[in-house]
């Protein structure tokens, strides 16, 4: 065999294509900037600033309007850079595996090539533990390989001579060539990634910030009507004193008519801009963003923001077995001899005995040492070598019969001082026909009670055991299975995460019911089920042929009882999230094969993992580095997070935005326009809207939040616990700055001058303070608001960093902020009628808890 020329391989590229997969086309930087203008609040503030560049002409209302551009500009820009960055650093990855090298034989020599190299007719070498890279047939040799990947079927399957190889399988043992026929997206697992094509499902926080959009801008268009009929009555009715006349007169001089619908027009679109929580899309962003490079830390990988927030909102989650709960590769955990003598530890065991074990297990194995670690062959046979550690040959190998899921045995012979069997297998094989065992001192022994044995391993096999059987026939019969030599029984198994048990806890505390969807046989499930401590009295487990028979009401009946899926095949996962989705639950799916790739897409977030293919990435929200279910537990406890951040600064912002429209409505009555002048709401909106939403975007990720019972689908952002604060402590604040600013009794406490400068600061810093204060009540539920202060360090510093600007603005203002500076009584006095919040706050609070029994935020 030559194989191609380069001429050849150039001809063949050009005609077949290349062996990339078509990846789903992800948006440059500038269309992803566009596209986070579709947020729903983000079109709220478009429509806001149009409004008010409309009306900038006739009121020169500019501070709102900045503050609006702004706020528009850092949660656009902040949003772009983070999922920008993200699908960067999951694109390296894609190249990462692409890079794979593949042996190839062209122009009669072997050749090392990149995987995105290959062409059509390319001839490859196949060894023990390669990735197929290409779709074609074997020519030469015969291997045995892993399609799992591709099918979900876990069983090895024999290729030999003409058979079809699919790319993305794995050689297990023996050796081979292939012919290429198929490359890149015309493989089987090219396309499998091409027809997904699914268009991923709203998220929660998406549908639940559409909610709140059209909630706010009806209370804003409300507030903004009973502002225009509050002024124009006060105007025409209340200053002529009721008296017809005067109204009539007032209502024919249209000039001043005109003058004043104008004006009252202008405080209502005021009164719609200030109702608008400008400063939440870029929270939002910048809390999710945040949070994503912590989750990072923590070997997840989130590509996409919302994948975080709808992480904390699951109700149901499908989860692997192998690799996530599970380590995801075998261990040999006991050894046992003959006389059923346990041996837990490799130190126990004597140099006899361990002479003979380590003989029978180097010889008669499929797998083989290389410099980099353990190659080819199944798990099983990887992780007996593992066990004994590297090992040299001495002995030279006659011959060898390889394992066959037929046979059940592997069998080898070796060339010692006579020709000696070893024998590897399905212990009801072995067995029966072993009549002697080699005892702890390496000697044989008559073996008589089989039954023992063989009670042994059943019962070790129903809790989720690999039970093998090693023998050896040293006689001079030609018969291979005549008079062997029992001379262990080994137990493997993929013992359980230690991490996974904890996960488990955490996800079922937090009210999230799990399903465990495995290759596993029912017996060796529900094993695992129970040590896990994923099964009660109540648990359905079922083999995936049971769930065939049911009919899809049947199985949305029993769905929130059913706890393991057994004997699963790909199908099962995508009918599963279907059925799910259907019963309006917000659903998650853990998959690392092609064939999990559509279950992965319709899911409401798809967790792939790091050990997975690049098509089940692909189809994901997040990707798991460590293939752990701790760190799904994470994402989840990340993602209530996030949601509990988002409220707060909700209740803070809109707290703050319903003082400032009480005081819009109330004072044009009471004689009060301009109480706080366009400077100085220039930093009132960088405080309450840019440096709030950076101090609640760090806040910590409180295990506490595990306990509660997951937020349905529908649930709007703003529950019952948010308007009761909103309402309560923002009507109470309005209502001190209007009692502050009208009773004669304040004003009477600040040094008098012609302007009153020394009181008009005095409110300035009275507003900031009571703002700077509510974000303590609106970190948390509980009547101490101190409580994890500490753990959100940003929170503090930007308090203390506003504080201190206020103090400078408040002594050094100037004309430019109307600031005069206080004396020491003066400044105190305002600290201590804002610091009021708290206390009212906590009685508040203590009201509500006593009637009410709810997780507040």
């Amino acid at each position: 065999m030559i194989g191609l020329t380069e001429i050849e391989v150039k001809k063949n590229r050009e005609l077949y294509g290349s062996n990339t997969l078509e990846q789903e086309k992800t948006m440059g930087f500038l269309r992803l900037l566009l596209d986070s203008l579709n947020d729903p609040m983000i079109r709220i503030l478009l429509i806001a600033l149009g409004i008010k560049t409309v009306f900038l002409i006739s009121n020169f209302d500019w501070y709102e309007t900045i503050g609006v551009v702004i706020a528009i500009f850092i949660a656009s820009l902040i949003s772009t850079l983070s999922e920008y960055g993200s699908e960067q650093a999951f694109k390296k990855l894609q190249k990462d595996a692409l890079r794979t090298k593949t042996k190839v034989l062209r122009n009669n020599k072997i050749q090392e090539v990149t995987i995105d190299e290959l062409v059509v007719n390319d001839l490859v070498i196949l060894e023990i533990g390669d990735k197929i890279p290409a779709d074609g047939y074997l020519i030469d040799g015969e291997i045995n390989v892993d399609e799992s990947m591709l099918t979900g079927e876990t069983k090895e399957k024999e290729k030999k001579i003409n058979d079809l190889l699919f790319r993305g399988t794995v050689v297990y043992s023996k050796k081979g060539i292939m012919k290429i026929t198929k490359v890149g997206i015309k493989t089987e697992y090219g396309k499998l990634a091409s027809e997904l094509k699914i268009k991923s499902p709203e998220s929660p926080l998406k549908l639940r910030l559409t909610k709140l959009a059209k909630i706010i801008s009806s209370i804003g268009y409300i507030g903004a009507l009973m502002v225009f009929i509050a002024y124009l009555f006060s105007i025409i009715v209340i200053s002529n004193h009721f008296e017809i006349n005067k109204i009539l007169i007032t209502l024919g001089n249209v000039p001043f008519l005109i003058k004043h619908v104008l004006y009252a027009l202008t405080l209502s679109v005021t009164i719609i801009v200030v109702s608008v929580p400008e400063g939440l899309p870029m929270m939002i962003t910048l809390v999710l963003s945040s949070n994503m490079k912590r989750m990072l830390k923590n070997k997840v990988l989130v590509r996409k923001l919302v994948g975080i927030e709808t992480a904390g909102s699951l109700n149901i989650l499908f989860t692997d077995k192998t690799g996530t709960l599970t380590k995801g590769k075998h261990e040999v955990i006991s050894i046992m001899d003959g006389n059923l003598k346990s041996y837990n530890r490799k130190e126990e065991l004597k140099d006899s005995f361990w002479i003979l074990l380590k003989e029978s297990i180097l010889y008669n194995n499929s797998s083989e040492y290389v410099d980099n670690g353990i190659i080819g062959g199944n798990s099983t046979d990887k992780a007996l070598l593992n066990y004994i550690g590297f090992q040299k040959k001495n002995y030279q190998i006659l011959n060898t019969l390889p394992f066959d899921s037929k046979n059940k045995y592997m069998l080898t012979t070796i060339k010692k001082d006579r020709n000696i069997r070893l024998i590897k297998g399905a212990p009801e094989k072995i067995i029966k026909h072993c009549t002697k065992y080699y005892n702890e001192n390496g000697i044989k022994k008559g073996l008589y009670d089989k039954d023992r044995i063989n009670n042994y391993i059943e019962n070790m096999a129903s809790k989720g055991v690999r039970v093998l059987a090693l023998a050896i026939n040293d006689s001079y019969s030609l018969d291979d299975f005549k008079e062997l030599t029992l001379v262990a029984i080994i137990f493997i198994k993929d013992e359980i995460r230690e991490e996974s048990k904890l996960g488990i806890e955490l996800v079922k505390r937090a009210g999230i019911d799990t399903i465990m969807i495995t290759g596993d046989n029912i017996k060796t499930a529900r094993s695992i089920g129970d040590e896990i401590g994923m099964l009660d009295n109540n648990s359905l487990v079922i083999t995936s042929e049971e769930l065939e028979n049911m009919k899809d009401e049947e199985i949305k009946k029993v769905l929130s009882n059913l706890k393991i899926v057994a004997r699963a095949l790909p199908k099962d996962k995508s009918r599963l999230v279907r059925i799910a989705r259907e019963l309006d639950l917000v659903v998650g799916m853990t998959g690392d094969g092609v064939n999990d790739a559509p279950a992965l897409k319709q899911a409401d977030v798809g967790f792939s993992m790091g050990s997975g293919t690049e098509v089940a990435k692909e189809a994901s929200d997040i990707v798991i580095l460590d293939d752990n279910f701790l760190s799904i537990s994470k994402a989840i406890l990340y993602g209530r997070t996030i949601f509990k951040s988002i409220r707060k600064f909700i209740i803070f912002q809109l707290t703050v935005n319903l003082c400032a429209i009480s005081l819009s409505i109330i004072g044009p009555f009471i004689g009060i326009n301009t109480p706080i002048t366009v400077i100085q709401m220039l930093w009132v909106n960088m405080v309450m809207d840019t440096l709030a939403g950076l101090a609640f975007s760090f806040e910590p990720a409180l295990i506490e939040y595990m306990n509660e019972k997951p937020k349905k689908k529908n649930e709007n952002i703003i529950n019952k616990y948010m308007i009761n604060e909103i309402l309560v402590t923002g009507i109470y604040s309005a209502l001190l700055c209007v009692l502050f600013l009208k009773l004669p009794f304040f004003k009477e406490l600040f040094r008098k001058d012609s302007v009153d400068k020394y009181f008009m600061t005095a409110f300035f810093g009275l507003f900031i303070f009571i703002g700077i204060f509510n974000a303590f009540n609106s970190r948390t539920k509980r009547i101490n608001v101190f409580a994890n202060l500490f753990k959100n360090k940003i929170f503090l510093f930007i308090i203390l960093f506003v504080i201190l600007v206020q103090i400078i603005l408040i002594y050094h203002g100037g004309e430019l902020f109307r600031t005069s500076g206080l004396n020491i009584m003066e400044f105190f006095l305002i600290i201590i009628l804002s610091l009021t919040v708290i206390p009212f706050d906590w009685l508040r609070k203590y009201i509500y808890n006593k009637k009410n029994n709810d997780t507040g935020v």
